[in-house]
C-alpha cells in the first residue's frame, strides 16, 4: 500500500502552503537565537490479549505543530493540534514574547545527512488485522502447551509511523520517517498457592514481519516462560553489601539510569549533575568506556536525524575511566560554547525538545564473562532488571531485579526474588574490577522518561562485576 508524502500530509491534505509557512517562522524568529516549526504526523495502534481473550485494540491518529523560539537561555513554545496558518499566527506571537531587548542572530542550521538507519514503511499497513490478533492467539496456545505449570498468558502488540517535518527561519528544511514495532509477553505459572511471573519484550524501527514469525516469538515465550519458572524456584534474597555480577544487554538499564542521565547536559549546564565541573578527570575505573550512540541501524532508540534536525552520532561521554563527553541539544551545546550531539529530543509536537539518550552502552572489556563469575567468592548475579529510581543530583539510585541468583564460591547458585541494587552512580564506576567481552544490546524495550517525556530508548552493556554494592534483600536476617 502506497503513503502520503511527507509533503501531501504537511501542506496539500491541511491547505497550508509552505512558502508561507516558512515566512512566518521567519517573523517568530526575528531577533532570536534559535529555533524552528516542528511538523509532526503519528499514526499508532495496539492491541492486548489476556487469556484467550482480546481485551484491548486501540488505533489512533494524531498531528500538529511546536513553534520554538530560544532567546539567551529564554524559550517561547506554543502548540496545537491544528494545521493551519491562523493558528502557526497564534503560535507566532505567543512565542515572540520571550524576545529580549537584545537582538540575536539565529544559529546556523544543524549539518545534512544522507544516513537512513530504519526503512520508512509504514508497519501498521503491512499486516492485515486478522494475522496480528492470530500472532497473540498462537502466544497463548503455545505457552500453555509448554508447560502445565502455566496459568496465565499475557500478550501486547504495538505500533507506530511517525513523521516529522522541521523548517527553520532561513528556509532551512529536514524531516524523518520514523516506524516503530514491539511485542511484549508475559507468563504467570504457579504451584500450589505460590505464583510467580516471567517476561519478555522485543522491538525496533522495524515493520512486523519479524514478528509475525513463530521462529522470533516463540524465542520470546520460551523466554519468559524460563523466567517464571526460575522464580518459581527463588529464595529470599540476603541483604547487605556484597560483589553484584551484572549480566550483559538489559541490564544496561542500570548504566542509562544511574549514569547517563547525569551526562545530559542541562543537568551539567545548571551543575545539578553529580558530573557537574569534572570534564578531563577519572570518574570511573580503567577500562570503562562509554558511549551514546543513536547511529545504530533499526535500533528502537535510533534516529537518523533528532527532534531538532541534527544528525545523531556516536558520543564517547567516558573513554578508559575519564568523562570526556556530554549528551547535547542545540540550547545546551550553544550556551556551554560546545557541539550539539544530536541528543534533542521531544515525546511530540506538543512537547519542547531537551537532552536525552538514543542507545547508551558500556563498551566490552577483556574478561571472559565466566572468568568474572569464578572470581566472586560471595555476592548475586543481576540477569534482569525492573524498575528503578535515581536522584541526578546525588547520583543515588534504586533497582528492582526481576532474576538474580547468589553465587559462592564461584558457581551460580539459587535464584533469589525480591533484590534491589541501592547505590550511587558516580561511586558505582569506580567499583567496577571487571568488564567482560560480551557486551550485548537490550532487545529493543527501553522508554526513558524525563521532566514528564517519555521517548524511546536501547542500552547495551557486557558482563561487568561491581565491587561492593548494597543489596535490598527480603530474607529474614
Amino acid at each position: 500500500m502506497s503513503q502520503p508524502s511527507p509533503q501531501e500530509l504537511f501542506f496539500t491534505r491541511s491547505g497550508l502552503d509552505e512558502k508561507r509557512v516558512e515566512r512566518l517562522v521567519g517573523e517568530a524568529l526575528t531577533g532570536m537565537d534559535d529555533g524552528e516549526i516542528f511538523l509532526e504526523y503519528r499514526q499508532s495502534e495496539s492491541f492486548s490479549f489476556d487469556d484467550g481473550r482480546l481485551k484491548a485494540a486501540s488505533y489512533d491518529t494524531d498531528q500538529g505543530f511546536g513553534l520554538r523560539a530560544v532567546s539567551e537561555e529564554s524559550t517561547g513554545y506554543a502548540h496545537a493540534a491544528e494545521l493551519s496558518e491562523e493558528a502557526i499566527k497564534r503560535a507566532v506571537t505567543t512565542v515572540q514574547a520571550v524576545r529580549t531587548g537584545t537582538s540575536g542572530t539565529v544559529a546556523a542550521g544543524p549539518a545534512r545527512t544522507n544516513n537512513t538507519l530504519y526503512v520508512d514503511d509504514n508497519p501498521l499497513n503491512e499486516v492485515p488485522f486478522e494475522d496480528k490478533i492470530k500472532l497473540m492467539q498462537d502466544i497463548d496456545a503455545y505457552a500453555r502447551a509448554k508447560d502445565p505449570r502455566v496459568r496465565q498468558v499475557s500478550a501486547s502488540l504495538g505500533g507506530s509511523w511517525q513523521v516529522v517535518h522541521l523548517i527553520r527561519a532561513d528556509g532551512h528544511a529536514v524531516g524523518d520517517i520514523r516506524p516503530m514495532v514491539r511485542l511484549n509477553v508475559s507468563v504467570v505459572v504457579g504451584d500450589g498457592d505460590r505464583q510467580e511471573t516471567g517476561s519478555h519484550g522485543t522491538g525496533g524501527r522495524t515493520g512486523y514481519l519479524g514478528y509475525i514469525n513463530p521462529q522470533a516469538w516463540q524465542g520470546q515465550v520460551d523466554e519468559a516462560l524460563r523466567q517464571a519458572l526460575v522464580n518459581l524456584e527463588s529464595v529470599d534474597a540476603p541483604a547487605g553489601e556484597m560483589t553484584v555480577v551484572l549480566g550483559p544487554g538489559w541490564p544496561g538499564i542500570l548504566l542509562h539510569e544511574a549514569i547517563g542521565h547525569g551526562l545530559e547536559g542541562d543537568f551539567n549546564r545548571k551543575k545539578t549533575s553529580a558530573f557537574a565541573g569534572l570534564m578531563g578527570q577519572r570518574v570511573a575505573s580503567p577500562g570503562v568506556t562509554v558511549v551514546d550512540d543513536g547511529t545504530i541501524a533499526d535500533r528502537r532508540g535510533s534516529l537518523t536525524i533528532d527532534d531538532e534536525g541534527t544528525p545523531t552520532s556516536r558520543t564517547v561521554l567516558i573513554e578508559d575511566g575519564i568523562l570526556t563527553g556530554y549528551l547535547h541539544d542545540r540550547l545546551n551545546a550553544r550556551l556551554m560554547n560546545m557541539t550539539p550531539t544530536g541528543n534533542g529530543r521531544r515525546q511530540s509536537y506538543a512537547h519542547m525538545p531537551m537532552p536525552r539518550m538514543t542507545n547508551t552502552l558500556m563498551m566490552s572489556g577483556d574478561r571472559n564473562p565466566g572468568e568474572i563469575l569464578q572470581g566472586v567468592k560471595k555476592g548475586l548475579y543481576a540477569v534482569n532488571f525492573g524498575g528503578g529510581q535515581v536522584d541526578i543530583t546525588s547520583g543515588k539510585f534504586v533497582f528492582s531485579c526481576t532474576e538474580a541468583y547468589m553465587v559462592e564460591d564461584g558457581k551460580v547458585g539459587a535464584s533469589v526474588k525480591g533484590a534491589t541494587l541501592i547505590g550511587n552512580g558516580p561511586d558505582v564506576l569506580t567499583k567496577i574490577s571487571g568488564i567482560g567481552t560480551d557486551m550485548a544490546l537490550d532487545p529493543g524495550i527501553g522508554t526513558c522518561g524525563k521532566n514528564g517525556q517519555g521517548v524511546p530508548v536501547g542500552v547495551g552493556l557486557p558482563t561487568i562485576r561491581i565491587d561492593g554494592l548494597t543489596v535490598g534483600g527480603t530474607a529474614a536476617g
